[in-house]
């Protein structure tokens, strides 16, 4: 059984061989604090699932760096052809890795895609503002006759003590966190203030520039990753792993998303931690 996880968990590690088009231009979100100056009730809230985000461009299913998704044919057959949608590929809470692994596999599984759903959050090409878009979204998939294509529930909340009472009980319930999107912003393809992102602990991306061997238990597996930033330097991410990530560590050259908490006096973050390799290598 052990050996049979292993495997599996080592072909989730190939990197994503879909057929590569252009890269979608896609909205992108900032972190939110509290040191931002904001006016809650201006803002949609929703939440941050934890899966796969997809780009349907009317034809197929795209990852964010324009890789075709090998969904089967019935699952996007009731989409609109006609319409731009960005949303995410999503099962359940805590299932990143499961909805990662189907999307991953180039021979499509009908069973495993019953599991999935395509949770529209945005219209790139709608032309109005988010307001008018979220309405738009509602009478898009009220008239769809496709169960598994769903709009992201969006909210209002009046008071930054509400959003985190909200947030507190959505972590406690295996939730990741919270979007904020205000109401009078277009769809912006870069990233912007007018989408922000609300989490427990903050993350980034980073490039694998090496593995470090492990010791005592971990001796023969990896020890760390050493990743590089975006501003060149670099920092060693020590934990997070599975023992089978241990094994199968992610290969040179991939891009993992890790956790951290704050920055040092010099600028790196602090306590980082591995969390996955990003979805669309």
């Amino acid at each position: 059984m052990r050996l049979v996880l292993a495997i599996s968990f080592f072909f989730s590690l190939v990197p994503f061989s879909g057929a590569q088009s252009l890269a979608p231009s896609l909205q992108r979100a900032q972190s939110y604090d509290d040191s931002q100056t904001i006016d809650i009730a201006d803002y949609w809230i929703s939440e941050k699932l934890d899966g796969v985000r997809g780009y349907w461009d009317g034809k197929q299913l795209l990852t964010r760096s324009g890789r075709n998704i090998p969904a089967p044919a019935w699952f996007t057959a009731a989409f609109p052809k006609d319409t731009v949608l960005d949303g995410e590929l999503w099962i359940a809470r805590e299932s990143f890795d499961q909805v990662s692994g189907i999307i991953r596999t180039q021979q499509a599984n009908d069973d495993d895609w019953k599991k999935v759903q395509y949770h529209i959050f945005d219209l790139p090409k709608h032309g109005g503002n988010l307001d008018q878009r979220v309405l738009a979204i509602r009478k898009l998939v009220a008239k769809n006759s496709c169960p598994w294509l769903k709009a992201v529930k969006q909210f209002k909340v009046q008071s930054e003590t509400e959003l985190h009472q909200y947030l507190q009980q959505l972590v406690n319930d295996g939730g990741e966190g919270l979007m904020l999107h205000k109401g009078s912003a277009t769809y912006q393809t870069q990233r912007t203030n007018d989408l922000l992102k609300l989490k427990p602990h903050q993350d980034a991306e980073a490039v694998v520039i090496g593995h470090a061997p492990g010791k005592g238990k971990y001796t023969g597996m990896l020890g760390a990753l050493i990743v590089q930033l975006p501003d060149g330097r670099q920092l060693k991410l020590g934990s997070g792993f599975s023992d089978a990530q241990r094994k199968y560590p992610p290969t040179l050259g991939s891009t993992v998303t890790y956790q951290y908490t704050g920055l040092t006096a010099t600028g790196l973050p602090r306590f980082p931690r591995f969390l996955r390799i990003r979805e669309e290598q």
